[in-house]
């Protein structure tokens, strides 16, 4: 991975690179940790790459991070003096912009001298595309255990329980499948399921009520993300309805997914489906987006955009429809882009799962 980054370092001119977001280092180097305010960062040269880290992640970089050498700097030392070492003499110096500060890249580039920065953030954007078979393995993995879940925590739902409840319980299935969240899950009951991105909050859930799920578990860092549904008691007609309308449009996406067609094709399959059933003005959002080390990377799969497929890609396809006041349904899996096309990762059952009231 580091040589691909030097071979693009080579083509622009700039005579390091500062990699300084968590989620790309990982990427690079195997290791992965959250600095908080410290400053940690991948210092890349033509002859080499140093990894900057704080005393305190010392013996976790040292142990983990693959072709870097480990440099530490301590509380009480001036860091920025620390990372300078590293990428001494270089004028020009490639930095993700999307992450870095202002403040940061200026103290940058006086500790270093550098007089000019270019972004590095979309060629590594680029790189990260196309999952390599070890990563798509890692997302196969994080998708098994995502499973097991969804069947566990709708076996386990019952009426009186709060949202913040089973999102708890989420939390503890996932651990106990030795991976860790995905993301902040997503428990909404009755109308809340009308808010897209709303958090857990005290309501319970009551007859009546369609439950919607977005939850996933982390494998070494890479992240599965699904959403299945629920109802208490018995559907009335409304509610299947819906539920198969959005079933309808989930697989007329996954149908469509294959290396040669573009993101936006994809979007449109779904699309059609729902606005056939008069309910287009209710699905508010694309049809996915990319996954990997992120819950949301790229690439992003919007209305009319002209990104094609390519094999290797790993997205989320996840239509919704969402009626203020009523509810909302949203059916998620997880796929990976093959030439011929979806191999889909995730597979827990997408019906609308009755849980007796």
């Amino acid at each position: 991975m580091i040589d691909r980054l030097r071979t693009w370092l080579q083509e622009s001119g700039a005579g390091a690179a500062w990699i300084s977001d968590p989620v790309s280092i990982a990427y690079l180097t195997g290791f992965h940790t959250e600095p908080h305010e410290r400053l940690m960062g991948l210092a890349v040269r033509a002859g080499g790459a140093v990894l900057v880290v704080p005393g305190l992640e010392e013996d976790a970089a040292t142990s983990a991070a693959r072709g870097v050498e480990v440099l530490v700097w301590r509380d009480g030392e001036h860091p920025f003096g620390v990372a300078a070492r590293a990428l001494a003499g270089a004028e020009a110096l490639a930095v993700e912009k999307h992450h870095l500060t202002l403040a940061m890249a200026e103290a940058l580039s006086e500790a270093a001298g550098v007089e000019r920065l270019v972004d590095a953030g979309p060629t590594l954007l680029r790189m990260r595309l196309h999952k390599s078979e070890d990563e798509v393995e890692r997302l196969r993995r994080a998708a098994e255990a995502t499973d097991r879940v969804t069947a566990a925590i709708i076996d386990w739902l019952h009426p009186g329980q709060t949202e913040l409840e089973v999102a708890a319980r989420l939390s503890a299935l996932i651990g106990g499948e030795g991976c860790t969240l995905s993301f902040e899950s997503i428990v909404q009951a009755g109308p809340n399921s009308a808010l897209p991105h709303l958090r857990p909050t005290g309501r319970r859930l009551q007859r009546g009520d369609l439950v919607l799920l977005d939850f996933g578990a982390a494998w070494q860092g890479y992240r599965a993300d699904t959403t299945r549904m629920a109802v208490i008691g018995e559907p009335d007609a409304r509610q299947v309805e819906v539920n198969q309308v959005v079933l309808q449009a989930h697989d007329a996406a996954i149908a469509r997914v294959r290396a040669g067609v573009t993101t936006g094709q994809v979007d449109a399959a779904a699309r059609e489906v729902i606005e056939r059933a008069g309910l287009g003005d209710r699905f508010i959002h694309r049809v996915g987006h990319g996954l990997g080390l992120e819950a949301h990377e790229a690439p992003s799969l919007d209305p009319g955009s002209e990104l094609v497929l390519e094999p290797g890609m790993v997205i989320t396809i996840e239509p919704g429809v969402y009626i203020p006041g009523w509810g909302g349904v949203r059916i998620e899996d997880d796929v990976v882009v093959d030439e011929g096309g979806a191999r889909v990762l995730t597979s827990c059952d997408r019906s609308l799962r009755v849980v007796e009231a």
